[in-house]
């Protein structure tokens, strides 16, 4: 080992695994890769320590301070345990017993890891509450809360590739945790220079196991958001497919659809087993079409009203159904967040239940449809930065001031009630079965409610943009795109003049005439942050964003135009999509 191979910090942190209190498969395995010369991945792996981010942690599985593994694991809990220990002995708890809840998905490593979180807080003197198997992310949320736990960590990678991992912290409202919170854990974690600093040393008897007596309430929870039982009675066989793509849907979903009534569910068996490796898609991801390929493929093969699918930890859905011309298609998240916001208005309102005091939840750039629709039916819609961690914060501040009927983000998250405090795919694929249901029992299709949904309201089509840029270099020319909008904004996008500007970065909005105003500080949802918009008189709305995990910078384009009918679908669709494409080519965004 010298310094031609590896950089002295780098070659610092080898040698610490090597010397350190860690595990003798752990130091073979770097000797391995020491004896092999394969100083690439050694650099990789220890190049750093694996960020503790204001989510929590991500990362590749493996050997290494760059790494997900017992020890990275380890110290990102410690900080964590410390954090709240400290806290609670500034009787920020008062009169509570501090206790966690903790769950994992079905990737690799998590239930190891899910074990290994538990038996750290029970060291530092923390209640545990561990799900004995698998479940969703969003029952994590509602466990937090039913059983007055002070925080919670799920391990999952979202639909990440099968090479990562990760966890979510959570505070005790249930939702991913925000400032002062966030930024005060890390510091914590930071702390922890050696492993001599963690207790792995479990205690058993702080450690209780946890299934039926948090399923059952959560099911009841869902089963309380359905608006139209009457309908679900009368289609009780709508033809539904479901596939978990190997993740923990399987535990809930099945189990809610038939808590509402609805007996004809069809499981993809290929994909019905949890799999960390995900064996037969690329990429576990609803929102990409070949992960659902399956299940449309026996959605066709058995003429099913909707097909839906959930990510490895059911917090995202996708879904799809026949559309005007009998093909099966698949809806994107701004599609299903309007629906879903759309069906629900309409329900409270032919209920009476609207009486000023409701609320929508949504991101910045989620599309504006929801929005409109909100001011047709006199509801607020509150709009918050990225992250369902800021919807989660809006339903904090709101609680017993407004009631919250649903709300969601374009990239596929959504949530009905208020029980859960994070994007929810367990209940909402209740809610999308539930209004498939209502929409065939006029004698429409899901798509029909979607047409019928924007003649009422406009058509909004919405694309994104995601442009990567890898590297030292990558991230300065992402800079360099966003310094450059910011001194030399568009005056006209597609032919319409730009009548405002919003800079969350700066908080502010400037107007046609160049007045700027404040875009109100410390307003719920809403810090500064790296996105800027440009909306132009005809509705038009490009949102740049870089990202905050991966060296990207997204792009949202979003269109409007009326339409007069469903027969003019198509035309007015095939308007909307060359009109998106001028967009990104004016702004040159490919």
């Amino acid at each position: 080992m010298t310094a031609q191979t590896l950089d002295s910090a780098t070659q610092q942190r080898v040698e610490q695994w090597l010397g350190g209190n860690y595990d003798a498969d752990t130091k073979e395995a770097i000797q391995h890769l020491l004896d092999a010369g394969n100083f690439n991945e050694l650099t990789d792996s220890f190049y750093r320590d694996l960020e503790f981010g204001t989510g929590g942690l991500r990362g590749v599985l493996g050997v290494g301070s760059n790494r997900m593994n017992r020890y990275t694991v380890g110290a990102a809990t410690q900080g964590l345990c410390n954090y709240i220990n400290r806290y609670a002995e500034a009787a920020a708890f008062p009169g509570q017993d501090i206790s966690v809840a903790i769950a994992h998905d079905s990737r690799r490593m998590s239930p190891e890891f899910a074990r290994l979180v538990a038996d750290i807080f029970s060291a530092n003197g923390i209640k545990v509450y561990l799900f004995s198997a698998l479940r969703p992310t969003p029952e994590l949320s509602f466990a937090i809360r039913q059983l007055g736990c002070q925080s919670g960590i799920v391990v999952t990678a979202s639909h990440n590739p099968p090479e990562y991992n990760g966890y979510k912290v959570y505070w005790n409202d249930g939702a991913q945790v925000v400032a002062p919170h966030d930024k005060a854990i890390i510091a914590e974690v930071n702390k922890i220079t050696s492993v001599d600093d963690i207790k792995f040393d479990g205690v058993p008897e702080r450690i209780q196991l946890i299934d039926e007596e948090i399923d059952a309430p959560y099911i009841e929870r869902i089963k309380s958001n359905a608006v139209n039982p009457d309908v679900i009675k009368r289609q009780a066989d709508l033809n539904i497919v479901f596939t978990p793509i190997h993740g923990t849907g399987i535990t809930l979903v099945p189990r809610a659809l038939e808590a509402l009534g609805f007996t004809n569910v069809h499981i993809v068996s290929e994909q019905a087993t949890p799999d960390g490796n995900f064996p037969t898609v690329k990429s576990p991801n609803p929102e990409e079409r070949a992960a659902m390929q399956l299940a449309l493929d026996m959605a066709l093969a058995i003429n099913a009203d909707l097909v839906i699918a959930t990510d490895p930890d059911a917090d995202r859905v996708g879904a799809g159904a026949r559309n005007h011309h009998g093909e099966f298609e698949l809806l994107n998240g701004n599609q299903m967040a309007s629906l879903i916001i759309y069906y629900l208005l309409n329900a409270w309102r032919d209920a009476g239940k609207l009486t000023g005091k409701e609320f929508v939840a949504k991101t910045i750039v989620t599309t504006d449809l929801i929005d409109r629709m909100c001011e047709r039916y006199g509801v607020n819609c509150y709009n918050t930065l990225t992250g369902f961690k800021y919807i989660a914060e809006v339903i904090r501040e709101l609680e017993g001031k407004e009631q919250f009927i649903g709300g969601g983000e374009e990239s596929y998250g959504y949530l009905i009630g208020d029980f859960v405090r994070d994007k929810d795919a367990v209940a909402s694929c209740a809610m999308i079965a539930e209004l498939t249901a209502y929409a065939k029992d006029r004698g429409q299709s899901l798509f029909d409610m979607l047409m019928a949904m924007y003649q009422e309201n406009g058509f909004f089509y919405e694309a994104l943009v995601s442009i990567t840029k890898k590297g030292k270099s990558g991230a300065e020319e992402i800079q360099e795109m966003m310094a450059g909008f910011r001194a030399n904004p568009p005056k006209e996008i597609a032919g319409s003049p730009v009548v405002r500007i919003d800079d969350y970065k700066a908080l502010t909005r400037t107007d046609a005439q160049g007045q700027s105003s404040p875009i109100e500080a410390g307003k719920m949802g809403i810090e500064s942050s790296n996105v800027l918009q440009f909306i132009t008189a005809d509705g038009t709305k490009v949102s740049a964003r870089p990202s905050g995990t991966e060296p990207k910078i997204k792009f949202y384009v979003s269109v409007v135009e009326p339409l007069a009918s469903k027969e003019a679908f198509d035309d007015t669709y095939a308007q909307l999509k060359a009109k998106v494409q001028r967009v990104i080519d004016e702004l040159k965004l490919i």
